[in-house]
């Protein structure tokens, strides 16, 4: 079953269940890949429908920051409760040792030496870990840690 179907059967789901919380989020979440399928004049793909959902993921974290910098804990709890429910169609996150390996590999691959080789080091890097769900802040630290920045 696709990704799209399943976002349609749990959206069926959570309003007989009347779990609004849950039902706002797939919602949401449903437009955004409506939406993206539009601009591209198809139907998504399943990796494309994680990319929809890992960057909704992420803007979800910046309000979170944001919002706790506002004391707006209201806010912050309705974001996390959407985040747990996207979440749960991602794949599992890279663990660091995942990331650790991921970047090592990267850094011989590219040749890697000094800090200035970041940005060629995140190009090998990112692809490998795309379908891991790997948080791109992790990998440009770890990468900064290898390579002594």
């Amino acid at each position: 079953m696709s990704l799209t179907t399943q976002l349609g059967t749990d959206i069926t789901a959570a309003m007989k269940a009347r779990d609004t919380t849950r039902l706002a989020a797939l919602r949401m979440l449903k437009t955004a890949v409506v939406n993206r399928g539009v601009e591209k004049g198809r139907d998504l793909e399943d990796a494309e429908v994680l990319q929809v959902i890992a960057s909704l993921v992420k803007q979800r974290r910046e309000s979170i920051e944001q919002f706790g910098k506002a004391g707006r804990t209201d806010l912050v709890e309705k974001e996390t409760a959407e985040i747990a429910v996207l979440e749960a169609y991602l794949p599992p996150a890279a663990s660091a040792e995942e990331i650790d390996a991921a970047v090592a590999e990267a850094i011989a691959e590219a040749g890697a030496a000094s800090p200035a080789d970041l940005g060629k080091v995140m190009k090998i890097v990112m692809p490998k870990l795309a379908g891991s769900n790997a948080d791109g802040k992790a990998v440009n630290s770890a990468v900064r840690r290898k390579l002594g920045g």
